[in-house]
């Protein structure tokens, strides 16, 4: 069985327009900007950091060196090397052989332009593609209606609405049986690929950032 968890130290997938890589130590400061900023906390139902950029640096520094084996953090990059967001994939799941995905891009001046569209795909057909893993699920806002059409694009669909910690979601998901349908070349050639940079399964276990989980 191919493994969830890859060798994120050496992760790149190159998108359309933008680059999902390994987290580094120079998305720090970049980072710590986002988590600090009261929009973009509340379009991920959660609140700004209040630690400063010294105690914010240990944790980051941590996250870069010691990545959790149930979860891939990726930075998004655009084509031209601009740190533009976050993405992850988390709490997976080996038995249920699912995942739950977040993205933010962090950077305003990329917003509606179809980036985070493009890194969903990106990231939907890494998944699909080099893992097991049958189903993909988010929560969004239910007021945050960028970031449906953006999901809608890249092939999720609503499931139902969830009330939690007062916030009102909407659950999507994609199967990949969905994915495949509509990506049929892309998935016959990695068929035919077998090789992978993923390791073999572990006892996983859920991980959650509040940043990065809607």
């Amino acid at each position: 069985m191919k493994g969830e968890k890859e060798a994120t130290t050496e992760l790149r997938l190159v998108g359309e327009i933008t680059v999902l890589r390994a987290k580094s130590m120079d998305d720090a400061e970049a980072d710590y900007s986002w988590r600090i900023d009261p929009e973009l906390a509340g379009l991920d139902a959660t609140r700004p950091v209040t630690l400063s950029f010294t105690e914010y640096l240990r944790y980051h520094r941590d996250d870069v060196a010691y990545p959790s084996p149930w979860s891939v953090r990726m930075a998004i990059d655009t084509s031209g090397g601009r740190h533009i967001g976050n993405c992850m994939y988390y709490d997976i799941n080996s038995e249920k052989l699912q995942c739950e995905l977040g993205v933010m891009i962090g950077d305003r001046d990329y917003w509606s332009q179809g980036y985070g569209t493009d890194v969903v795909k990106t990231a939907l057909a890494h998944i699909f593609t080099t893992t097991e893993l049958e189903r993909v699920y988010l929560h969004t806002l239910s007021t945050n209606f960028r970031a449906q059409k953006s999901f809608t694009k890249s092939g999720f669909k609503p499931l139902r609405d969830v009330r939690r910690d007062g916030y009102e979601f909407i659950l999507m998901e994609i199967w990949r049986k969905e994915w495949e349908a509509t990506n049929p070349v892309e998935a016959r050639s990695q068929s035919a690929d077998t090789s992978s940079t993923s390791t073999s399964p572990s006892a996983l276990q859920p991980d959650t950032d509040p940043l990065m989980g809607s």
